[in-house]
């Protein structure tokens, strides 16, 4: 049996909130430590929490401060190279998209033109003939199925 969908909003009982907080943290450190085992990476944490007067470091505030002068030493290009904030993420997620639309866009223009094709092909008149656009498309499409074709033939 699933579990149900979790809602990410902020939790107004304040019990409620210390506990998840707790759970959370815990989780996200147990992972940092199977991380940095495994992958053999340098990591820290460092969590700031209204409930604590001091903030928790992971794996200890020395070894903390050598990953963050290991960090800040390092090249600000190479530094940054996969640091993102929200604006870059949406803007490489909105690039992405618009690079999938273009990919079924031109596929839906292909597909239309073989239908077109197959239509002329029945006898169904559908096709605007003085069109010139239209029939340089369905030429377009009829040379490609011919290499097509070809290209089985002679394979």
């Amino acid at each position: 049996m699933g579990r149900k969908a979790t809602v990410y909003e902020f939790i107004s009982n304040e019990y409620a909130r210390k506990a998840t907080l707790k759970k959370r943290k815990a989780g996200l450190l147990k992972k940092l430590s199977e991380l940095t085992t495994l992958c053999g990476v340098a990591a820290c944490a460092i969590i700031f929490s209204s409930y604590d007067a001091q903030p928790d470091v992971w794996p200890s505030k020395a070894e903390a401060c050598q990953v963050l002068k290991k960090f800040k030493s390092s090249p600000a290009q190479q530094r940054g190279k996969n640091m993102m904030d929200q604006t870059v993420l949406l803007k490489r997620s909105i690039l992405q998209l618009n690079g999938r639309l273009e990919k079924r866009k031109k596929k839906n223009r292909e597909l239309e033109k073989e239908l077109a094709l197959a239509e002329a092909m029945a006898g169904e008149n559908n096709c605007d003939w003085n069109n010139l656009e239209q029939l340089k498309e369905l030429d377009y499409q009829l040379q490609e199925n011919i290499k097509l074709i070809t290209d089985k033939i002679k394979s």
